[in-house]
């Protein structure tokens, strides 16, 4: 366990998947390989009553106990209280991950953090900043990228640098660790033209069309186009977008809008589909998301790419389907 034992860990930014993989590295530092002293309670009946139920518990097989609280921004000001008072007198055996997301973070929550905490942000800068961002990660990489390939690597990726980290798994997995990699090398890696957006997915999960939603994980996939654990974000943020707007008594794309902080257009897509598969079907897309992330963690022997597509073949099926044209593409 090498990193800091401080009460509370808070991890933001502006891309899901720099989130998650800083999550993913916090974790194991924090924890290791002991599955007994991680609790995830982002998905219990209340939340934050739960995390701070379960980080004052004394651990147990461990020698601490490691909380996990993900998109607070979905909790409102009055739901955050009893996580206020903890963090007045936080437990000295349990560190609180808190992880941004499903709204913009509650100020007084964010200072609290910073008093007993230490606050991650992964925002990539903008302009100039960006490229001496991507230097910065491939600097601590555990490949090593020569010049040509970096510039590349720079164009290639433009504003999607979210898929850096998992690029840079893919070379380590593929080359070795202390590789370097020019840019025959990186090629192959980059993905090829006519690669898939997350919501191509998505579209044809929702339409129920199997086939073309395993078509479209597999561009997805393609090359190192997209991790696994990226791959799960994606499908995690496309339902609870769902789950936040059902029984909310939403009526309209613009309030679905309000409620989730996004655009009118996405918005009314996941408000028809939050109505379409109900409480029930939600329900059940929850339940088939958490048994894939244990498994992609080593729950399951299962190659990743097969946990994926069992995942998105049950996820395609809780709804009615709809035919869809062979290649049919998605827009946002």
């Amino acid at each position: 366990m090498t990193a800091p034992a401080v009460p509370v860990q808070f991890i933001k930014g502006d891309d899901a998947s720099l989130v998650l993989d800083a999550v993913s590295k916090l974790l194991g530092e924090l924890a290791g390989d002991d599955p007994f002293a991680v609790e995830d309670t982002s998905e219990a009946e209340e939340p934050v009553a739960a995390a701070v139920d379960a980080a004052r518990t004394p651990p147990f097989l461990a020698d601490r106990r490691v909380v996990v609280l993900r998109d607070i921004g979905r909790f409102r000001a009055d739901e955050l209280v009893p996580l206020l008072a903890y963090l007045e007198d936080p437990s000295t055996t349990a560190v609180l991950v808190l992880v941004a997301g499903g709204g913009q973070t509650n100020a007084k929550l964010t200072a609290a953090v910073r008093k007993v905490g230490h606050v991650t942000d992964v925002t990539v800068p903008a302009g100039k900043g960006r490229g001496t961002w991507i230097l910065d990660q491939l600097h601590d990489a555990r490949v090593k990228l020569e010049r040509a390939a970096i510039d590349q690597l720079n164009d290639h990726l433009g504003e999607d640098v979210g898929r850096l980290p998992g690029l840079l798994a893919m070379l380590t997995a593929a080359y070795g660790e202390g590789a370097k990699i020019g840019v025959d090398d990186l090629e192959p890696f980059l993905g090829q033209a006519g690669g898939v957006a997350p919501w191509d997915l998505t579209d044809a999960i929702d339409a129920g069309s199997t086939e073309l939603a395993i078509s479209q994980l597999h561009r997805m996939l393609a090359a190192g186009e997209r991790h696994p654990l990226v791959v799960m974000a994606t499908l995690h943020r496309h339902y609870a977008s769902m789950l936040r707007l059902d029984g909310s008594g939403v009526t309209n794309e613009n309030e679905a809008a309000e409620v989730l902080g996004i655009k009118p257009y996405p918005a009314k897509k996941a408000l028809t589909q939050s109505r379409k598969l109900g409480s029930a079907g939600l329900k059940r897309a929850i339940e088939l998301l958490a048994g894939a992330d244990l498994d992609l963690r080593g729950a399951n022997a299962w190659p990743d790419e097969l946990v994926l597509e069992v995942l998105v073949a049950r996820l395609s099926r809780i709804a009615p389907r709809s035919p869809a044209r062979p290649g049919a593409r998605g827009r946002r």
